[in-house]
């Protein structure tokens, strides 16, 4: 039995929700192509008989312009210092740069087993990869070097047996039917955000969060209150859509994957809400951050 904590690190948009969705089978993270999706650490636990792996999903580390980008930086680098190995995430179709040298320095930093795995790989040339790991080998020596297609679960079977190398520990920190430490409440809350990012996309920017109001349950069905907030009023006149229309594909889209989440019947209310109290965009984030951070 081997058992032991692994931090998925990288740049945004590199597909580390989506790689942790393959790893545990299921999707526990949600994925955009808006920066800054994930805002806290999620962890995803993976077991086999004779393995279990506890993941940590990181907001992507970048060149903060903000405060909620430090913030989420520092989420980032405190997941390095209590794991045993780090992958380094990166994407196979964009090329090394400032963005992958930022994040590595910071890695330079960290005494761990750091294993490169280069995702995306359906998206390229076989011959344009062997290039790309030897300009990332010669900026740093990686333990291990792993190409693979997240979305298409390709390679994650040997990125597993890899990271098996590198673990310790011979203890399980979780019973075998647990695959996340979120709560059912976060989960709701990031499937119905993730939903809002797809549908409006550049036209609400990611400070948009959402709170679970209340849940009710029965044997078959489930009814859910939830509000999305936001800090201006012309984004609620988005959020909400001519007659209604955006609110309504939003509400739709979320309860089919929250109906899979639960496996039963979903009744979904979503209201949205401006916060007209703070007026420093930042700072509301920063507060609903904190609340949110179900790790403690």
């Amino acid at each position: 039995m081997k058992s032991g904590f692994v931090s998925i690190i990288g740049r945004p948009n590199v597909g580390k929700s989506t790689l942790l969705n393959a790893i545990i089978g299921k999707k526990i993270a949600i994925t955009s192509d808006t920066a800054q999706t994930t805002r806290n650490m999620i962890q995803g636990i993976y077991n086999d008989k004779d393995l279990q792996i506890v993941f940590v999903d990181t907001p992507g580390i970048h060149k903060p312009k903000h405060k909620l980008g430090t913030m989420l930086n520092e989420q980032a680098y405190f997941s390095m210092n209590d794991v045993d190995v780090i992958l380094f995430l990166v994407s196979a179709n964009e090329k090394f740069g400032t963005g992958d040298k930022f994040v590595l320095d910071k890695l330079k930093e960290v005494n761990k087993p750091i294993i490169l795995v280069i995702n995306k790989i359906d998206k390229i040339k076989y011959d344009e990869l062997l290039p790309m790991i030897n300009e990332y080998k010669d900026y740093y020596p990686f333990k291990e070097i792993v190409p693979i297609s997240a979305i298409n679960n390709k390679n994650i079977k040997e990125l597993i047996d890899c990271i098996s190398n590198y673990l310790t520990d011979n203890i399980k920190y979780y019973d075998d039917n647990i695959i996340t430490n979120v709560s059912t409440d976060f989960s709701i809350s990031e499937l119905i955000r993730e939903k809002v990012l797809y549908f409006t996309y550049e036209e609400i920017p990611h400070s948009v969060s959402c709170i679970v109001d209340n849940i009710e349950e029965d044997k078959n069905n489930v009814s859910i209150g939830a509000s999305l907030i936001v800090d201006r009023d012309n984004l609620k006149k988005i959020l909400i859509g001519k007659n209604g229309s955006m609110i309504k594909k939003i509400g739709i889209n979320a309860r089919e994957d929250i109906e899979k989440l639960l496996n039963k019947k979903v009744y979904l209310d979503l209201r949205v809400k401006v916060i007209e109290n703070w007026r420093d965009k930042e700072s509301f984030l920063s507060k609903e951050l904190g609340l949110n951070n179900f790790n403690e």
